[in-house]
């Protein structure tokens, strides 16, 4: 059928089809934020932070994959583990937690805990949404449904968390604890590579078990993905 449409229109619906599940949820967490909406301008440029993310995270991982590949056999469990955990948890995190700090930390605008959920999703799923156009252009179509279902939600998820606990980083620095403020930059990071490097290596393992295991992990962290978003909004406070 693609054959017979101009290239263009073909162009465009493979855009679409990778965009729109981010720009969902992005408009959920938009509107979740009922205290003090963040101007457009802030939340396009955390957008494009998202891409500048993606596209360092590339180029990293391809450097993390050769240091790894010296030291372990890419065909075994362990290889898989380290991949996810190491490599691209890490990487993809860091590079999502480094290009949200640069761009709000010392923006007005972050007056709200809540903020930093806010922002931490939009750079999340700008990462996922480059990210995923990649995935249908060189996969086709049938990979967009499946990602719209669970890799772009679980971006979001990975960032939620960050973002509550970068919020709470922001607060502790207002009040002056330095030390509060590194513990929550800390903690979020961290459980943000935790969730992604167990998440990857479900996925990866491509056994029975870690099948099961990764329906049922998807299913737990969406749960307290939606409780956490409540929650974080409900006691929102200013900064």
């Amino acid at each position: 059928m693609f054959l017979t449409l101009p290239l263009l229109t073909v162009v465009s619906v493979y855009i679409v089809a990778a965009v729109l599940p981010a720009a969902f949820l992005m408009r959920y967490i938009y509107r979740m934020d009922t205290v003090e909406k963040e101007p457009p301008g802030l939340l396009f440029s955390l957008i494009l932070m998202g891409f500048a993310a993606a596209l360092a995270a590339t180029v990293l991982e391809e450097l993390g994959e050769s240091v790894l590949s010296a030291f372990l056999d890419p065909s075994s469990p362990a290889y898989t583990i380290a991949l996810a955990f190491l490599v691209v948890a890490v990487v993809e995190e860091g590079g999502k937690l480094f290009f949200l700090k640069q761009r709000t930390w010392r923006d007005p605008n972050f007056n709200y805990r809540f903020d930093g959920v806010v922002y931490a999703v939009f750079v999340s799923l700008g990462f996922a949404a480059l990210e995923n156009i990649n995935y249908v252009f060189g996969y086709g179509l049938q990979v967009a449904v499946p990602r719209a279902l669970l890799a772009i939600p679980a971006h979001m998820g990975f960032a939620v968390f960050m973002g509550a606990y970068y919020g709470r980083a922001k607060v502790c620095e207002a009040y002056g604890d330095l030390a509060g403020k590194r513990a929550n930059l800390l903690r979020g990071y961290l459980i943000a590579v935790c969730l992604h490097g167990f998440y990857d290596t479900c996925a990866m393992l491509h056994t029975a078990v870690s099948t099961l295991v990764f329906a049922a992990f998807v299913a737990v962290m969406y749960f307290l993905v939606l409780r956490r978003v409540k929650r974080e909004n409900t006691s929102d406070m200013p900064i």
